[in-house]
């Protein structure tokens, strides 16, 4: 099986405002190029596009090609559970959602502090086993936001999870809040093969900083930017599996077309990478992947992924007074019903959904400064 998995969690929409407005046309195109260039593992969750992802799955993939013919991996929300009555009508949703019989991956889905009480209070883990017993699931296994130490124990709890998702890209791998080393380290401690999420930060290490991209183009001017991401991950061993979302089919021909010409990086470029990053760390202002789990929190409809992109390249590229990201920032701000970073209202909603434990509320003040100025036309 090759190892490029198809990312179900940002598919493209026909509003970009509304995340279950997901273009279903498209993704029947991206599941055919996917399908036809020979890639067969698609990965969806629960809440991805408020439960339409599932959905997608189904319309571009299961109505449409024989079941031996592509593997998939769902999740069981653990951060929505609260009760044992829970487990099973989820369960039969997703399988319902889907049109499946059974799941090839199943995950529990984001094991650590923020989800505890979907699995300590409610025996969840059991529930999976069950499942696995009666041949609704082939492979469990579980993702995690969580630091080492906590997946370290997690895994010597669970013994029988087969595999991991872990958060890993260049710019996370030495990341002392996402500790992305230190966890795949402790998976082949335990002998868990690893499946990779967000290995380009959501986007982010498409598009870095000037000075960094000159170091990538002056090595390889052939080689795209988004390369050099999917080739950190690929070079790592006890790598199984990458999950790389995409929003167009543009950007999934161009995933495919890297992970068909992938090479393992040599000495030369890792040195380079670790450059990129420093650079990329002298500039980044927010830590967000952009996953979009803070959405449903916020009571103001602040789109806090995009304001939050919006202001990491504002600071990328401190262009002075007038830049096109605060033009954008202007024009987004006339559509009806958005909610602008100065709504916000540090009820810290948010804070509880972010795996990347962002002060969201204090980000958001500087967003506010930084584009909702007199100079764009906004008073207090």
């Amino acid at each position: 099986m090759k190892k490029l998995a198809f990312g179900m969690m940002r598919l493209p929409t026909l509003d970009e405002n509304d995340e279950a407005s997901v273009d279903f046309n498209q993704v029947n195109e991206m599941a055919d190029l996917f399908m036809e260039k020979g890639f067969t593992f698609f990965d969806t969750a629960y809440p991805y596009h408020m439960g339409k992802s599932e959905v997608a799955f189904r319309k571009a993939v299961v109505e449409r090609y024989p079941r031996d013919s592509y593997v998939v991996a769902d999740k069981l929300p653990l951060f929505s559970i609260t009760s044992e009555d829970q487990l099973e009508p989820i369960f039969s949703e997703q399988l319902e959602r889907t049109g499946l019989d059974y799941f090839d991956y199943y995950l529990m889905h984001n094991v650590s502090g923020f989800s505890e009480p979907g699995f300590l209070d409610v025996d969840s883990f059991a529930f999976a086993n069950k499942k696995k017993e009666e041949g609704k699931i082939k492979h469990l296994g579980l993702s995690t936001h969580a630091n080492a130490e906590y997946l370290d124990n997690i895994l010597t709890m669970h013994p029988e999870m087969e595999f991991v998702l872990l958060q890993i890209n260049y710019l996370d791998w030495i990341n002392e809040g996402v500790e992305s080393k230190k966890c795949y380290d402790v998976a082949c401690k335990h002998n868990k093969p690893v499946l990779v999420m967000e290995p380009f930060k959501g986007g982010f290490l498409a598009d870095v900083p000037p000075e960094a991209e000159k170091l990538m183009k002056d090595y390889n001017p052939d080689a795209s930017i988004v390369s050099w991401a999917l080739r950190f991950v690929l070079s790592l061993d006890n790598v199984c599996m990458v999950l790389s979302g995409a929003s167009s089919l543009d950007q999934l021909e161009q995933n495919i077309e890297e992970f068909e010409n992938f090479k393992p990086l040599n000495d030369e470029e890792y040195e380079i990478i670790a450059k990129v990053r420093d650079i990329i760390n002298s500039n980044i202002t927010v830590d967000c992947t952009k996953c979009k789990y803070c959405l449903d929190a916020c009571p103001e409809d602040i789109n806090i992924p995009k304001l939050f992109d919006l202001y990491n390249h504002e600071k990328i590229q401190d262009l002075g007074d007038w830049t096109p990201v605060g033009n954008a920032y202007v024009n987004y701000s006339k559509l009806p019903g958005v909610g602008l970073a100065s709504d916000c209202t540090e009820c810290e909603m948010c804070v509880e959904e972010c795996p990347q434990h962002i002060n969201i509320p204090e980000v958001m003040k500087d967003v506010a400064k930084t584009f909702e100025t007199d100079y764009y036309g906004f008073t207090d």
